[in-house]
Formats: structure tokens, sequence, C-alpha cells
């Protein structure tokens, strides 16, 4: 009999806490605060957080997508743990995204664009909330609300993956995040 706490909260949600210690999250950290981050940008709007991509990069005010810097040396073991955890191809994660969101930055509501397929996400620094909402028939939405606490890892597939949107409230104080993407086939 299945454990009723182990069932999602949306299908293909998966979360895992302390996937990482303390001193994993404090060198992942320095490994984002030491590359070039950039203001995230948006169809000519700039964003708070700040942003690096590596082995992929959508570029969202050309509408482009194409192969960027190779993901750096102190990513690639995170990756296989993190390919472990949602159970892929070894492979199957070739592009990172790393952010920092400085107080008062946030990521509004979206869903990964359609070049991705499985999402793969790191909380470091401070605790968040994954907040989710689907659009129903009638034009409501059914809305859920997964906490991240830091050193955590969660898994976006399926259904919570294609039919529903994701955001990260503005917070008050710092926070880091890794993001592997697999592509879609």
């Amino acid at each position: 009999m299945a454990d009723l706490f182990d069932i999602p909260l949306v299908p293909g949600l998966a979360l895992a806490e302390e996937f990482l210690s303390p001193d994993e999250e404090r060198a992942l950290i320095a490994g984002i605060d030491g590359v070039a981050l950039a203001p995230f940008r948006f169809q000519g709007w700039e964003g708070k957080r700040l942003t690096a991509s590596f082995g992929w990069h959508y570029d969202f005010d050309r509408a482009q997508f194409g192969p960027t810097t190779p993901m750096p040396d102190w990513l690639v073991g995170m990756r296989e743990r993190a390919v472990r955890f949602a159970g892929l191809d070894p492979a199957a994660l070739v592009q990172a995204l790393v952010i920092r969101y400085d107080p008062g930055a946030g990521i509004g509501w979206h869903r990964d664009r359609s070049v991705f397929e499985h999402v793969v996400g790191l909380s470091l620094g401070s605790d968040a909330v994954l907040r989710l909402r689907q659009r129903l028939p009638d034009g409501k939405f059914a809305r859920a609300a997964q906490p991240l606490p830091r050193r955590s890892v969660y898994h976006l597939s399926g259904e919570v993956r294609h039919q529903w949107e994701h955001s990260i409230v503005p917070m008050e104080v710092t926070r880091w995040s890794i993001t592997f993407r697999s592509l879609a086939r």
C-alpha cells in the first residue's frame, strides 16, 4: 500500500529535502557568484534576477535557442546527482541555468519553453515556495504551493511540467538556484 505522504502535490512533481550538505550549498553559491551573471531579459524588459546559462541558452529578446558556454566543472558533478534523483539517462540534463535572486527579485508565472522537457532544480540560500497554477475550463485556476526548503531538489515532469505554470514570489532575502533541463525530443 502506498504511503499517503508519497503522493505528489501535483502529478509529475517530486521533491527531496536535504539533497545537499551545507558545505555543498556554500560551494554552489560561490560557484554561481563566481560567474558573470547578467540581468534576465525578456522582450526588452530587464528583470531583477541575475542569470547565466550553460550548455544551451534561450534568448527571450530574439526568441532564439542555441548552444552556449559548456557547463563548468563545479556544476557537472551536481548534474550527475540531479540525473540520478530524477531517474533520467546520465546524458539527459544538457542545460543549466544559474540564478541569484537579490532581495525583491522573484519569477512570474510561466511554463518553461517547449524546447525543454525535464526540469530539475536546486534551491539554495533560503527557503522559497514554488507556486503552481493550472487554468480550468471555466477560466478559473487550480492552485497549489510546494515549499522549497534550502538545499532541496525538485523535478518537474509530465502533468506539472506541461499543464501547470509555476512562479516564485519576490523574496526579502537573497536566494540562489540551479535549474538543469533536458531537451525535448
